[in-house]
């Protein structure tokens, strides 16, 4: 060999630089957004319409987006149906990016040969999943937003303010009332211990935390949610349209229903929707109609739906009944988070009012008390 292709050879060998290593480190780390999905999937649809191979149209698409790890793994995936592989079959390797729902109704399509129609409902899906989600978080920032500044100003004036009006009653002979005394030991334990009550709450955090990532944990605290007097309608309302939307798409392919229901369970964030959709299933496999079996579960499912549930079997128009009851639960969430701030403002106005009330009666009894007293 001469020396050029030693050369050549330990140029092959070398291994990847620091930085190259950090770089593919942080590309693991990269997350693949929903609007990057939506992008992919709406214009793979288009592009296959048109005729282009699904291998060319994965690598056309991969060079579109600007996410590193998006690219490398749309390019996995075109290498993978030039070697042959249909296209769920390459998904399901980067199932953490693709869903179960996802590989499956693209199964269907490449199984009944209408990949095309999938593509374009799965599009449709995705899209109304996302406006969705994007409605709620939309609606629960500005209230969080006012709720940590509560609680910074709230921090402060216990800190800053507070102490210094406190420090009258300090060298006073006088019995305190109950609330001025628990203001300075609140007070007290925020100025002097501030660090080890910032490290008592953070522990109590993580163990939280880390209790919902159980399934038990999460179990007890999601069926807490389900009967929570504000939260509860909303928390229902997005389940069962998810639940609606999620099994009108999967009837609409050649999934069988009890497969999708399975599938549906899957896309369910609430364990309780999640656990009666996998109950349901079996039920439905022995012939048991639909309505019927979700009637077993009045906590989760109204009296609406399932008798509209109930039509749709009858009419064997299924898909559509329920299109329409997820479209129906759809503007519901979104009217409710529409005039959902307008409800907490009052609510943390209300709660902030009182605590600052609180604040003031504390520190105004023993003045009042002294004042008597000479």
């Amino acid at each position: 060999m001469n020396k050029e292709g030693k050369k050549n050879n330990s140029d092959n060998n070398k291994s990847p630089s620091l930085y190259q290593q950090a770089d593919s480190f942080l590309v693991r780390l990269q997350w693949v957004s929903s609007t990057e999905k939506l992008f992919f999937i709406q214009h793979l649809g288009i592009m296959v319409k048109s005729g282009i191979s699904l291998a060319r149209a994965l690598e056309t698409l991969s060079k579109q987006t600007n996410n590193k790890r998006f690219q490398k793994i749309l390019m996995d995936i075109a290498h993978r149906v030039e070697k042959g592989q249909t296209l769920s079959e390459s998904m399901e390797a980067h199932c953490d990016v693709f869903s179960e729902l996802f590989i499956n109704m693209i199964n269907a399509g490449e199984t009944s040969g209408k990949l095309e129609e999938v593509l374009h409902q799965l599009y449709k899906q995705m899209k109304k999943d996302h406006q969705l989600m994007a409605k709620i978080r939309g609606a629960l920032t500005y209230p969080a937003v006012i709720f940590v500044a509560m609680v910074g100003i709230g921090i402060g004036m216990m800190v800053f303010v507070v102490p210094r009006m406190l420090d009258i009653f300090r060298d006073v002979n006088m019995e305190l009332p109950l609330m001025t005394r628990m203001l300075i030991v609140i007070s007290d334990a925020i100025s002097n211990q501030g660090i080890f009550v910032v490290i008592i709450l953070a522990i109590l955090i993580i163990i939280f935390w880390q209790t919902l990532k159980t399934k038990s944990g999460r179990y007890y605290w999601q069926w807490l949610i389900l009967y929570l007097p504000i939260i509860s309608p909303i928390i229902k309302k997005i389940n069962l349209a998810r639940f609606a939307r999620t099994m009108s798409s999967l009837l609409q392919t050649d999934i069988k229903i009890v497969e999708s229901f399975n599938i549906t369970a899957k896309t369910l964030g609430n364990l309780h929707y999640r656990q009666s959709l996998e109950q349901a299933a079996e039920k439905v496999k022995k012939g048991e109609d639909i309505n019927k079996v979700l009637a077993t579960y009045p906590h989760l499912y109204s009296h609406v739906i399932l008798q509209m549930i109930s039509v749709g079997e009858e009419t064997s128009q299924l898909d559509k009944v329920l299109a329409e009851v997820a479209s129906f639960y759809e503007e519901s969430v979104q009217e409710v988070m529409d005039t959902l701030p307008s409800i907490i403002e009052p609510v943390i106005i209300l709660v902030l009012a009182s605590a600052i009330g609180a604040m003031a009666v504390a520190i105004i009894m023993p003045m009042y008390s002294l004042t008597n007293a000479f």
